[in-house]
């Protein structure tokens, strides 16, 4: 078995809050329990959505936490290359196509195949051809059939199963602003980073058999999964910075990590943060048993 490598992959939209601390938490105690090795990736490339020095500021909240990465931090930004020559790939064995729609097209479009049961993703409207439009976005083609059903056992949420064909429909890699899709980027850098065991939120629970199937295409490993549950707000809403998820204090680090201990069902009476690492991660390999 190759060693366990795992990551944490935070976007530098802002200051790390609980939300995303629960994730960085639960993926250290996860490396940790299994002795493997634990990365950082910063991941910047949806460029109008990144904030000036949060990047540093999330490396810096992480190293006063004590969740140190075993290797130097990446930088998506910095890895471009990879995903053009992927996308060349995938390109040059049919699996890509020039998409000319736009948003409201897509959207009026699946007014009417939803009348007709067809799918609740995109229709497949410019598979065969733009039809005289302008191409946007490129999009990767999805099976059809029985191989369009995706399934992966999570180590968390239990067994998971999407038929891509018709709960989505053919999905972009290459955005219509240039920008590079996540689901092609995250599937390139773990592959390249020897990712062998991904732990992260559940809101991208439905991302990954999508993502599964690019590994599929560009003849990648398929990592273990675990989804944590995320932490919601007095609302019920996702704990992000849009919904007014405040910055970790750092000032306080073990009262952070307590926190997010808890929204994992991790408790310790340990009063150093060292200490209290420690005793987090024999709980969370004694919960993986």
């Amino acid at each position: 078995m190759p060693r366990y490598r795992g990551r944490f992959a935070p976007s530098p939209t802002g200051p790390l809050h609980l939300g995303s601390l629960v994730t960085a938490l639960a993926s250290w105690l996860d490396a940790r329990a299994h002795g493997g090795d634990w990365l950082v990736r910063i991941e910047d490339i949806d460029y109008p959505r990144c904030v000036k020095g949060a990047d540093f500021d999330i490396l810096q909240t992480l190293e006063r936490l004590g969740l140190r990465p075993d290797e130097a931090p990446e930088w998506q930004s910095r890895r471009e290359s990879r995903y053009a020559d992927a996308l060349r790939r995938l390109d040059a064995s049919g699996q890509l196509y020039p998409c000319g729609c736009s948003r409201k097209e897509i959207a009026d479009s699946l007014v009417h195949v939803r009348e007709r049961h067809q799918t609740l993703g995109y229709p497949g409207t410019c598979r065969n051809g733009l039809h005289g439009k302008l191409p946007r976005a490129w999009r990767v083609r999805v099976p059809d059939g029985p191989a369009a059903t995706i399934c992966f056992d999570d180590r968390w949420q239990g067994r998971q199963c999407q038929d891509l064909e018709t709960e989505l429909g053919d999905f972009v890699l290459r955005r219509a602003d240039g920008l590079w899709a996540y689901q092609l980027a995250v599937v390139v850098d773990d592959a390249a980073q020897g990712i062998t065991h991904i732990v992260r939120g559940s809101d991208l629970l439905d991302s990954t058999p999508r993502q599964i199937h690019l590994q599929h295409l560009l003849g990648l490993p398929t990592p273990s999964y675990l989804h944590v549950p995320v932490v919601v707000n007095a609302d019920g809403e996702k704990l992000s910075k849009q919904s007014g998820a405040q910055a970790i204090d750092t000032a306080a680090p073990l009262d952070a990590l307590r926190m997010a201990g808890a929204h994992l069902g991790i408790a310790n009476g340990e009063t150093s943060v060292p200490a209290w690492l420690a005793a987090a991660t024999a709980q969370w390999a004694a919960m993986q048993r």
